[in-house]
């Protein structure tokens, strides 16, 4: 066996990569083939194959039928899903066909294989709603190789998603202040950019009792997609809810939270919240919010909209939203940038991460530049 390539997949503190397993039976012989060589990638990488969804498994790849999409149940929020499927012709539009499958098979990751007896394409449709495919006509080895560097960020990423929430939020806070009152603004004028897709209701493709089986693992609401935040001190700031329309911000503790830190031990955001309020999760980039204000003291807000501007840094690798690996990547492109207040960095097949002295700072800076539709690569 030809010696492995070098792992650009490794998590930053060298903690070992994940244990996978694959359940469900492929449709042919040609996504057989593919699975095949998937986990043959990531066996030579240092991923352990376990034949079973264990207790140390946190990558399952989920095979399930088109017309039947099967979600696997996990047990943790920390496990990842890459749901497998294949259709005997390809749609006009693959994300248009695979995002509904993705969502009802409760997966972070969609291969969406086409098969139309003469070829076999992967292609793959993200949560971002973003779809790519995979050239059908590389050697295997390429093939393979190409699969592997689509789904190793689901196999080498801890989700910081977990919020601790602390009823301590002074009274004179309870409507906000000033800053929230700009964020409000900021929601807004995104809106009026057209740059806050409508949270999406993932509800609607869900039975009951899978939707109950979310809300209990994540808190979700929906899918909403963009976040912002604005710096209040040297450690807290104000950042938007996830699943909530940031064109409407209102509520302090649902729309709008404060965040004080991040507890490593428990992979958790510690947020201040008022006492008389059902609190809302911050949003799950709350933890690269953290790591830019933390070691940036002239970066006053940052916004994250899916979409796009030329001529920027970007990261080299996809990772999942709210997972360290991602807000590593991000901050070590705004550590690089000229002026960290002031830096533009993109997320690869996602969007933009921009910070500013100053929320109106990022507005003026963005006016006429913004490309809505992100690249795929």
């Amino acid at each position: 066996m030809a010696e492995a390539a070098p792992n650009p997949f490794v998590r930053i503190d060298g903690s070992p990569t994940l244990a996978f397993t694959i359940v469900g039976e492929p449709a042919s012989e040609g996504t057989r083939r593919l699975l095949a060589g998937l986990r043959q990638q990531l066996e030579r990488r240092g991923h352990e194959y376990r034949p079973a969804p264990d207790e140390g498994v946190g990558l399952v790849i989920n095979v399930f039928e088109s017309d039947k999409p099967r979600s696997f149940r996990r047990r943790s929020q920390a496990v990842f899903v890459l749901g497998v499927t294949e259709v005997p012709q390809r749609p006009e539009s693959v994300l248009h066909a695979g995002y509904p499958l993705l969502i009802r098979s409760l997966s972070n990751l969609l291969l969406y294989v086409v098969n139309d007896g003469s070829r076999v394409e992967p292609n793959f449709v993200t949560l971002e709603q973003g779809a790519y495919s995979v050239s059908a006509d590389l050697p295997d080895e390429e093939l393979y190789e190409a699969l592997y560097n689509r789904v190793a960020p689901l196999a080498s990423s801890r989700l910081v998603i977990n919020n601790i929430f602390e009823p301590d939020l002074p009274e004179e806070l309870w409507e906000g202040d000033e800053l929230t009152a700009e964020l409000r603004w900021a929601g807004q004028e995104l809106d009026k950019l057209n740059l806050l897709p409508a949270p999406f209701p993932i509800q609607e493709l869900l039975s009951e009792d899978e939707w109950r089986h979310v809300q209990r693992l994540y808190s979700l609401g929906g899918l909403s997609y963009g976040n912002l935040s604005v710096r209040k001190d040297d450690k807290t700031f104000w950042m938007s809810g996830s699943g909530v329309n940031k064109a409407d911000l209102r509520i302090i503790g649902r729309d709008i939270l404060l965040v004080k830190d991040y507890d490593p031990e428990r992979g958790a955001m510690i947020l201040s919240v008022p006492p008389n309020v059902k609190p809302n999760r911050v949003s799950v980039d709350a933890i690269e919010h953290w790591m830019i204000y933390r070691e940036h003291p002239s970066v006053g807000a940052i916004i994250h909209v899916h979409a796009w501007m030329d001529g920027i840094p970007s990261t080299e690798i996809n990772y999942p939203c709210g997972t360290y690996e991602l807000a590593h990547s991000v901050a070590q492109k705004v550590r690089e940038a000229a002026d960290p207040s002031r830096a533009v960095v993109g997320l690869r097949n996602h969007g933009l991460t921009i910070t500013g002295r100053s929320l109106r700072d990022i507005f003026e800076r963005i006016e006429g530049r913004i490309i809505p539709q992100v690249p795929m690569t």
